[in-house]
Formats: structure tokens, C-alpha cells, sequence
């Protein structure tokens, strides 16, 4: 964060829950009245590589956050399974992958994240407010090795949407280096219907 150590009278850390950031760091500086306020997301993982999820909402809390028209809505709602499918013989009954939907609405919701690229990727990485995060700590232990790194989170915004919008193999989406997909999982309750965003954290370690 490029402080001078030296200038540091106290460091205070605060545990936050149900923001993007999960820690504000609170620096006095020796002689000034003002407290510096630093926000971090905090990002723990325990593997050399693997997804780690950034947000998760319903589709409707999205549609309010981005203004989404009704056709998006409709889209993200039967890919997650809040709508049902309607299509013949889905590979899934309860809802549908991404390479399912008809042409014209592919090329619908690819278009719409591509304009929206970049208000989408800044909200659910960094946030909005005072308490949108500004740096990320992404802290990894594998067996008896330990590591940590912190980036601005700027610089991981950049980062994480480069590159192109697509649907996967698998039927989901990516946002350059971001996949999108339905939440899964929770033993089939309703919460499984949510929309997520993921990313491997890990990268950051090389870039």
C-alpha cells in the first residue's frame, strides 16, 4: 500500500460481513489528525488452483442492480432454473444450459453483457459505497506451504475481464476470465436457482 512504516502509529482491522469488503484496515499516521481507511476483500484457498465465488444473487436482485430488460431476465431465469425450460428434452429438466437457448437469445445475452462488460465486473468484484473494496488479499495454504499477496483491486478488475465473452462447453457463461452459472448445489433447495460469479484466485500469484 506504500506506507512508510515508520510514520505508522496504530493499525486497526475490522472484520465486516455482507459487503464486498471483508476487512477495513484503519491506519493513523504519527502527527496527523486524519485516520487513513483501507478496504479489503479477503480471498482464502486452500488448493493450488480452484474457483472461489465472488457474488450470488437472485436474477431479480441483478435485474434491479443493472436495469435489465425483460427478455434478459427471462433468459437468466430459466438458465437458473427459476422459470422452467422451454425447450424438448433439456439435458436437464430443471432448467437450461446456455448452448440450449435458441440462437436469437444467445446472441441476445451475449450482447447485453458484452455493453454492460464493464458495470457488471466492477459491482461484483469491487462493490459500491464507502465500503466498495479497494484492495484484494488473496491469503493460500497447500499442505505446509503458506502464501499470501495483495493487489489493488483495480488492477484485478482489469485482470479478470480481460478477454472475450462466450458460452463454455460445459453450457455457461464467461466473462473474459469470470464464469457465470447457476449456483447448483444446497441439496436441491431454492437457493440452487441463484445466479454466481467465480474466479481462481490463484492467478493472481503469476500476474
Amino acid at each position: 500500500m506504500k506506507y512508510d512504516l515508520k510514520k505508522i502509529e496504530y493499525v486497526n482491522a475490522i472484520k465486516l460481513a455482507g459487503y464486498k469488503t471483508d476487512v477495513q484496515v484503519q491506519v493513523t499516521i504519527k502527527l496527523k489528525k486524519a485516520i487513513d481507511v483501507e478496504n479489503l476483500q479477503v480471498k482464502l484457498v486452500s488448493r493450488t488452483k480452484g474457483f472461489n465465488q465472488i457474488d450470488k444473487r437472485w436474477v431479480e436482485k441483478y435485474a434491479q442492480m443493472w436495469n435489465m430488460p425483460s427478455e434478459i431476465i427471462s433468459i437468466l431465469k430459466r438458465y437458473t432454473g427459476e422459470d422452467k425450460p422451454n425447450i424438448k428434452n433439456p439435458r436437464d429438466k430443471r432448467r437450461m444450459y446456455a448452448d440450449e437457448f435458441p440462437a436469437k437469445e444467445q446472441t441476445l445475452i451475449l450482447n447485453w453483457l458484452k455493453q454492460n462488460k464493464t458495470m457488471i465486473v466492477c459491482d461484483i468484484m469491487k462493490g459500491r459505497g464507502r465500503l466498495a473494496a479497494e484492495w484484494m488479499l488473496v491469503a493460500q495454504k497447500v499442505a505446509k506451504n503458506a502464501r499470501w499477496m495483495l493487489k489493488p483491486m483495480n488492477f484485478c478488475l482489469n485482470y479478470y475481464s480481460k478477454g472475450t465473452i462466450f458460452i463454455t462447453p460445459k453450457g455457461n457463461f464467461r466473462i473474459g476470465k469470470i464464469t457465470m452459472q447457476r449456483k447448483g448445489g444446497d441439496n436441491g433447495r431454492d437457493t440452487s436457482k441463484m445466479l454466481q460469479f467465480k474466479i481462481d484466485p490463484t492467478e493472481l500469484f503469476n500476474n
